[in-house]
């Protein structure tokens, strides 16, 4: 603990312990927006490969690879990342060949980040590869597990997951309970890791940003480049402040949020933005999460009357029947589920379509600033672009921005990613004035959360260049 405190005062932070939270990161001097607070690579990661798609186990790439001959389980974009990996990829290699073909076809992710996980200990204590005061075995012990509070059906789960990585190590003196905590361990501690448009790639383990704790109003953000994991301050933050991240999507009512956490995370969140949403803020959660009034002109909530067998709008007065809001709602449930079935085997042209026509009955449903509707539009925004309908993504870009300007701090990675594809879009159709004024929103917003030398913002600031140049020609 001495290492790490003396490791972390090195880039002015401290861990400290709350009564309430147990350990947290502080800050021991003052962070301005888009500083970077903590960088970290993965203690162990694997990547999110499947049968239909395979990405490299070294820089998560998904082009140019070739699969390891012995195993056939892992891939390489090429030589640099295969000899980065060796060390480790070899003693992974050998555990992988003494089991036969179908088993080791079946290994999931979740398991091989398990088996990566003893093999990085084991090559550490043998002094094969370093371990240092952010980088060691023993940061992967300190992290919480939450086991007193698993049911259990999950402790099983995880009991049975343990026996699977014993029967692929077989280490003689490997401590099966150890193993099974472990997995409880990343089930809360691991992240997922996005690339910069933040589609997830795979999963890794980072001990010390794992000290992080969450806030639903945070003052950092976690990204990543490539698999290192970099926590930047979204605000100004004093000495002496508690850096907090976002562990889940904020996009909901106060009630969403605290049953997220609740299932994934196994704690009940106590920050500003959920004491005041249980407290105050009941038309908040209404509009977001609840139905609108049946009257157009009327932008009011509805809440249920006493005998809960309608709802009535808190502006107008208007009453609602709670049946029709019923048939209503299953009506979009059971379209929903044809429409995910047209949308996942690839035919567009359906699956846009009917979620046209869930949009439709969500918009009799819900309030324009629902975010129900807003995943519709962004999952039919997504459909437009694979059918090069730029024109009609534009549209649904334009209606999801409105709905995350609501629901999102003002500095946000989703937020500034969707003025970014507003822009592209805009280019693409020509509406250069428009596509600066967004490229510029985008850029005011990602340059705080991924920083102003990265590849990708990089590429952002030559289009903009680029917009900049075409709309100075078109005025000469």
């Amino acid at each position: 603990m001495e290492d790490l405190q003396s490791a972390l005062a090195a880039r002015g932070l401290t861990v400290s312990t709350l009564p309430e939270k147990g350990r947290c990161l502080v800050t021991t001097r003052d962070f301005s927006s888009g500083d970077v607070i903590i960088s970290q690579e993965p203690y162990a990661s694997v990547p999110n490969n499947s049968p239909v798609s395979s990405r490299c186990d070294g820089c998560f790439a998904s082009s140019n690879l070739k699969k390891c001959s012995a195993c056939q389980v892992v891939w390489y974009c090429g030589s640099t990342c295969q000899k980065s990996e060796w060390k480790l990829h070899r003693l992974e290699c050998q555990v992988l060949l003494g089991l036969d073909n179908d088993k080791r076809k079946s290994i999931t992710p979740s398991i091989r980040l398990m088996v990566k996980l003893y093999l990085r200990r084991k090559l550490q204590g043998d002094q094969a590869i370093p371990a240092t005061a952010t980088d060691n075995y023993s940061l992967v012990e300190a992290l919480v597990s939450h086991m007193s509070d698993i049911d259990e059906k999950q402790l099983v789960l995880y009991a049975q997951m343990a026996n699977l990585v014993n029967l692929i190590l077989q280490w003689p003196d490997i401590n099966i309970k150890e193993i099974a905590e472990n997995f409880s361990k990343l089930a809360c501690n691991a992240h997922t890791i996005c690339d910069s448009e933040l589609k997830p790639l795979g999963t890794g383990l980072y001990p010390v940003v794992s000290i992080i704790n969450h806030s639903c109003l945070p003052n950092s953000v976690l990204v990543f480049e490539e698999k290192m994991a970099v926590v930047r301050a979204v605000e100004p933050i004093p000495k002496g402040t508690e850096v907090l991240i976002s562990y889940i999507e904020t996009a909901g009512s106060t009630a969403t949020r605290q049953k997220a956490l609740k299932e994934q995370y196994l704690f009940t969140c106590t920050c500003s933005r959920c004491i005041k949403g249980l407290k105050e803020d009941i038309q908040e959660n209404a509009i977001l999460e609840g139905y609108r009034c049946k009257n157009d002109m009327c932008k009011g909530f509805l809440l249920r009357d006493s005998d809960n067998k309608a709802f009535i709008c808190q502006q107008c007065g208007h009453v609602r029947d709670k049946e029709e809001i019923r048939k209503i709602a299953s009506e979009v449930k059971s379209l929903s589920d044809k429409a995910s079935i047209s949308l996942s085997s690839g035919n567009y042209l359906e699956a846009s379509s009917m979620y046209k026509t869930i949009e439709q009955l969500q918009m009799k449903l819900s309030h324009s600033l629902s975010v129900n509707l807003m995943r519709t539009r962004e999952t039919l925004l997504k459909i437009l672009m694979e059918l090069k309908d730029w024109r009609g993504a534009l549209h649904y870009c334009r209606l999801t921005i409105t709905v995350y300007q609501r629901v999102y701090p003002a500095i946000h990675p989703l937020l500034g990613l969707q003025y970014y594809t507003c822009g592209k879009l805009e280019w693409l159709l020509e509406e250069t004035e428009n596509a600066i004024e967004s490229l510029t929103k985008a850029i005011d917003i990602l340059r705080i959360t991924h920083g102003t030398n990265t590849p990708f913002i990089k590429e952002l600031l030559l289009k903009l260049e680029e917009a900049r140049a075409e709309a100075a020609y078109k005025t000469r």
